[in-house]
């Protein structure tokens, strides 16, 4: 496995999802799929967005709140950058952060990186896992966080600490259920450690 080409949300909703995510501004950068899976308080991912300055930042969590997010996390400065936190109205959570804390010019509404961040019961085995399948590893910080070495994906694949995710996105970490997450690669289908599923997919390409 080397790259990610697909990440598909399973919603309640495909319609009113669409236009969400249309509104907040992501293009083709995720998929839909219609899901009446149970699923209840944490599903044990997020998904965040790399930007250049704080400007953006407001760009797009002030274009979630307006169609319909929730803020789990108000947009401020912290010793790392600024950023803040919201979840979609179907319940996935997004992180829209820059490591500037001042702007240089107006909001572009860019998306440098999209990361898909696992919150996993066991880093080390879940990390294990995945190098086993081919991934190379960027970085990595003990059992606490790692972050795969994806180059020609569209969505860069880390691994976090369960709860320390939960508690990095501001919410309760219990949840039961489906994740409503299923991730296309080139590796064929299965099933991560912590119930991720993932299934073969063709590239699409970002707009």
């Amino acid at each position: 496995m080397t790259s990610i080409e697909t990440l598909t949300l399973e919603v309640a909703d495909t319609a009113a999802a669409d236009r969400f995510y249309t509104a907040f501004g992501l293009g083709s950068r995720v998929s839909l799929r219609a899901s009446e899976a149970p699923t209840t308080g944490f599903r044990g991912f997020a998904l965040a967005l790399t930007v250049s300055q704080p400007s953006v930042v407001n760009g797009f969590i002030g274009a979630a709140l307006d169609a319909g997010a929730t803020a789990l996390k108000p947009a401020a400065k912290s010793f790392w950058g600024y950023g803040g936190v919201v979840q979609a109205p179907d319940g996935t959570i997004w992180k829209v952060a820059s490591s500037a804390k001042k702007d240089t010019g107006p909001d572009t509404r860019q998306i440098d990186e999209l990361v898909l961040l696992l919150g996993s019961a066991d880093v080390t085995a879940s990390k294990r896992f995945y190098v086993d399948r081919g991934l190379a590893v960027a970085k990595s910080f003990g059992a606490k966080y790692v972050q795969f070495d994806t180059p020609s994906s569209l969505v860069k694949l880390a691994l976090y600490g369960r709860g320390a995710l939960a508690k990095e996105v501001g919410v309760p970490a219990d949840g039961t259920g489906s994740h409503r997450l299923v991730l296309g690669g080139d590796a064929g289908a299965f099933t991560d450690p912590d119930g991720f599923a993932w299934e073969t997919a063709v590239p699409v390409p970002a707009t």
